[in-house]
């Protein structure tokens, strides 16, 4: 039993659906019919059990639900024996599953992989699952930097809202929003506690005062790794007006590498800015992905709290 794409043996497709307690496997002929199908534990042994276990099928290719690297340090077995592996985006899933059914049919783990399968049997541009320690390994690395500064800022933000309820109630008068560590202290000198809850509550925004600024230092540190990484890379997206370190870092942990895409018209559909069409009756109008419109929200509101990741780059400005 042997399927022939592109000039290549693919055996059968292997479609794997992961999850962090178990990773559920199904292997398809060159029909899409079901050759076989199990669940294995999403740890070392449960590997090995998943590597034996696809021994039967000597020509197989591999297809990965919503992956696009693995870790070598694992063994993945989107790499054992050689076989290439593919990576299968959620929405090219949904649509293998609309095309089959109609709509989603119950979900289970099974008929996931199943559907990974077929989605990767009848689409020929998935992109490869490519190696953590390969040449794109910055791509990784500056996804888990952007994503740890995520973190942080969102910590800060939560330690500014708690701070800026101490200081309204130990003042008994608004308090800015745009409150930083410096501003708060300042507040703080001014403030003379009368009773046991107000001075409590001056110990407490002492204490979140210092929690700000160590937060501050560490998503100072972290911008500057971030700027470094973003140099090392070689990406040319810091040239374009309104990109900097930080937003190009965020681009390329999320995009990788973009020659994995045809065309400009795929990375604008990938990327929420491809016009959709919205006609009704003769009207014929389109709009614009409303992911697109959240987006362009939340960089709205970062930039009226004043975050490191508005900053621009005055070098080049964006072609017509």
């Amino acid at each position: 039993m042997t399927a022939y794409r592109g000039g290549q043996s693919m055996g059968v497709l292997i479609g794997i659906d992961p999850h962090k307690s178990v990773n559920a496997a199904a292997a398809i002929d060159e029909q899409g019919e079901l050759a076989g199908h199990e669940t294995f534990p999403a740890n070392r042994k449960g590997l090995r059990a998943l590597q034996r276990w696809a021994k039967r099928f000597p020509e197989r290719r591999w297809a990965v639900a919503g992956s696009r690297r693995y870790r070598p340090s694992r063994g993945s077995a989107a790499r054992h024996g050689g076989r290439e592996g593919s990576g299968c985006p959620a929405q090219t899933l949904l649509e293998s599953q609309a095309s089959l059914y109609g709509k989603r049919p119950q979900k289970n783990d099974r008929l996931d992989a199943t559907f990974t399968a077929q989605a990767a049997l009848h689409n020929e541009r998935l992109a490869p699952v490519l190696s953590e320690d390969g040449d794109d390994a910055h791509v990784e690395v500056l996804r888990l930097l952007t994503e740890r500064r995520e973190d942080l800022v969102a910590e800060r933000t939560r330690a500014l809202n708690r701070l800026h309820v101490l200081l309204r109630d130990l003042l008994s008068d608004t308090v800015s929003k745009q409150l930083c560590a410096d501003a708060a202290s300042r507040l703080l000198r001014r403030v003379r506690p009368r009773d046991e809850p107000a001075r409590t509550r001056k110990q407490l925004a002492s204490e979140v005062v210092r929690d700000v600024r160590a937060l501050d230092r560490r998503i100072a540190d972290l911008d500057e790794r971030i700027r470094q990484e973003v140099e090392a890379s070689g990406t040319t997206l810091t040239e374009i007006f309104g990109v900097g370190p930080i937003l190009a870092a965020k681009i390329v942990g999320i995009v990788g590498n973009v020659g994995r895409f045809p065309s400009k018209a795929h990375f604008a559909s990938y990327a929420g800015v491809a016009p959709i069409e919205a006609s009704s009756g003769e009207v014929v109008r389109h709009r614009l992905s409303l992911a697109l419109k959240t987006a362009a929200s939340t960089r709205s509101h970062a930039h009226d709290r004043g975050l490191p990741g508005s900053q621009r780059s005055p070098r080049r400005s964006l072609p017509p």
